[in-house]
């Protein structure tokens, strides 16, 4: 497999673990990118970016990171918060008057960050393309019985997030949650990132090689087992009623990737995912770009959150919209799947393995982005063993 790209000297074992991911792990197209000090130390990209046409992984592929999206989505609401526009102790209702529907009116701006709302997913059933209607779905939610009393415990909330998020977004600064990250954030840093995939684009996006469940040694998540046994559980209606979202195939149609979806929407690359966050490594802003004061960091670093998952059943550990670092090696096989980064690092990883996040105490960020999903909800072994990689080479 032929990689290309440059890596650092310090920093040759990342590119070894990278090759080898190709080599041993089942890798088919990815990126990794990595910044120390604000300068790119690794930029390697690989393999086949679509096995159907034999298209190559080139310097300018992207792909859906899945989860990773959240980190976007959550920076732009720290954006606002930085500047005094929007208050994350304040009540949702200041800024979203009709969400205090069925006892919601005391639910915090933190809460909907934290995982915390009771909103994971929604009761009444959501017509076919429900994600890619804005209205519709910031309707349904606001109308929505919380699930559980907001505040009392937290739980993922895999698909709902970048409505509640976004929508804040979108009535404190008056543009919707893409437009928003477009102008404040992957703009200005000049980042191949969009929540809203310009059609232009669409040669360059890898589609997505979904993990086979019958493949042996394929271990299922107790999330997607009791979706699948359980329907009517909060798991099944999470990953059951989106209005087809989660159905093979309908990740990489054009209506998915042109929707702004704040939660699962994003196209980017390893170069964007470590662009986001290049700027939070470093106190908040890069070359001229700030994105938040430097006061903002500990809210997005700092856990806020932490224990067992009331959505994906195994524990989860937040700060306000990044995650945390959750060892979940001693849980059984199929739920081994977790995150393992210095307690400094915050950001957020995407279904099947990708991953982005910044680690102010080291200046550094990390982006891997790829095409062939694992089939857990956080990292594996890929991963997970360019980070280990990274913090190895500085020691």
């Amino acid at each position: 497999m032929t990689i290309q790209g440059s890596c650092a000297p310090r920093f040759a074992e990342v590119r070894e673990e990278f090759e080898r991911n190709f080599a041993e792990r089942d890798e088919a197209g990815a990126s990794v990118h990595v910044t120390l000090d604000g300068e790119p130390v690794v930029d390697l990209w690989g393999g086949v970016a679509d096995p159907v046409s034999g298209r190559p992984w080139s310097e300018e592929t992207v792909v859906h990171v899945w989860s990773c999206t959240k980190g976007a989505t959550a920076l732009a609401a720290h954006v606002l918060a930085s500047r005094g526009e929007l208050d994350l102790d304040a009540p949702v209702v200041r800024y979203w008057p009709e969400y205090g529907a069925e006892g919601k009116d005391a639910t915090l701006v933190r809460h909907v960050l934290a995982h915390q709302a009771g909103l994971p997913a929604v009761t009444s059933p959501l017509p076919a393309g429900a994600f890619y209607d804005w209205n519709l779905m910031t309707t349904t939610l606001a109308a929505q019985r919380p699930l559980w009393e907001p505040g009392t415990r937290h739980g993922y909330h895999g698909l709902t997030f970048g409505f509640l998020v976004g929508e804040i977004v979108r009535r404190v600064s008056g543009l919707s949650l893409g437009r928003f990250f477009e102008k404040e954030v992957s703009g200005p840093l000049g980042l191949d990132f969009w929540l809203g995939l310009p059609e232009d684009l669409e040669p360059h996006v890898a589609p997505t090689i979904p993990v086979d469940p019958t493949r042996p040694g394929v271990l299922l998540p107790s999330l997607f087992v009791t979706a699948l046994t359980r329907p009517e559980s909060v798991p099944g209606l999470m990953l059951l009623n989106n209005g087809g979202y989660m159905m093979p195939g309908e990740s990489d149609s054009r209506a998915a990737h042109a929707a702004e979806m704040g939660a699962i929407g994003g196209i980017s690359n390893a170069r964007g995912l470590a662009g986001l966050y290049r700027p939070l490594a470093l106190g908040g802003a890069y070359q001229g770009v700030r994105l938040v004061e430097e006061s903002q960091l500990p809210l997005m670093s700092d856990v806020a959150v932490a224990g067992m998952d009331a959505v994906v059943m195994v524990p989860s550990r937040f700060a306000l919209g990044f995650q945390k670092a959750t060892d979940n090696r001693y849980l059984p096989p199929n739920d081994r799947e977790g995150l393992l980064l210095p307690e400094e690092a915050f950001g957020h990883n995407g279904m099947g393995g990708s991953l982005g996040f910044a680690d102010p105490k080291a200046r550094l960020s990390f982006g891997y982005a790829m095409n062939r999903q694992g089939p857990g909800l956080g990292i594996n072994e890929r991963g997970q063993s360019l980070v280990d990689a990274v913090y190895r080479a500085l020691g």
